[in-house]
């Protein structure tokens, strides 16, 4: 929505079958149609009353499907996450986009713009300079340098005596290949013994050395309903000096379990399609 109303309109056009004269059925693009009628009702700024368009005249059922299924199931190549983050730097640094423009094009979602932009930064920066040749970067390791950019990572591993550089290092040695597992990092680095564990073996093995205290039964028995209710209130109740302490120190183990349930939460949202806003 956002991505369309800056740039004044669609990039991709929809596809149309003429069902009679004047009268079309929109075949593929039922989400751009309908975003320019609620842009038209509104008063939205910019011109609403034409939409980028391919019209078949005389197409059979089977071909309304095939174009259907090649649209969803096919669709065109997406760009990897780290070709999307080289193109947003190229937008900011070469082309000087403002930065609220780069937002809203796409979409809105500034923290993940935030995140991919220095990412892609660090990346270059701590990664590819380690490697023996250009040929051995591999871009399927950028989602560990986004992990990097959560709450506490940098943070825990400066205050550990460790740089950027070293984590970078830990990426190509395999000492972390579980991406999702970056997120860690604030609580074995905190742990002498699982440092000593993840710099030797691995960050699996590192994990394992952390003491996690076991959820008392009624915790483990009650259903998400009772804990989604419980989580609330806890954090409406949260006062202000125990947020300012959380804010100081990203590290903590409270911060970094409120975070992964940010995350965990976040993903079912998406999952089920609810938007919170």
């Amino acid at each position: 929505r956002q991505s369309i109303q800056t740039n004044g309109g669609v990039v991709s056009p929809v596809i149309l079958r003429q069902v009679a004269a004047g009268k079309f059925l929109c075949i593929e693009g039922n989400t751009r149609v309908q975003l320019y009628r609620e842009f038209k009702t509104r008063e939205t700024a910019g011109d609403w009353d034409t939409i980028p368009a391919i019209v078949h005249a005389s197409i059979g059922e089977d071909d309304v499907h095939a174009i259907r299924l090649q649209a969803h199931l096919v669709g065109p190549r997406p760009w990897t996450p780290y070709a999307k983050a080289k193109y947003l730097t190229q937008l900011r640094e070469k082309e000087h986009f403002p930065f609220s423009r780069l937002v809203d094009f796409c979409g809105g979602n500034e923290r993940s713009i935030v995140e991919s932009l220095n990412a892609y930064a660090d990346m270059e920066k701590h990664y590819r300079p380690h490697l023996p040749s250009d040929e051995d970067f591999d871009t399927t390791r950028f989602s560990g340098f986004v992990e990097a950019q959560k709450p506490g990572v940098k943070e825990a591993i400066a205050r550990a005596g460790f740089t950027m550089d070293d984590f970078g290092r830990w990426i190509i040695d395999g000492k972390i290949e579980k991406l999702a597992h970056v997120r860690w990092i604030p609580k074995i680095l905190k742990d002498k013994k699982a440092t000593e564990v993840f710099l030797k073996n691995d960050i699996e093995d590192a994990i394992r050395m952390i003491d996690t205290p076991d959820l008392n039964k009624a915790l483990q028995d009650a259903n998400l309903v009772s804990l989604a209710r419980a989580l609330t209130g806890a954090l409406r109740r949260i006062e202000f000096r125990e947020v300012k302490k959380l804010k100081d120190d990203p590290a903590s183990q409270t911060a970094q379990h409120l975070l992964e349930a940010y995350e965990a939460i976040g993903e079912i949202i998406t999952e089920i399609g609810t938007d919170p806003t």
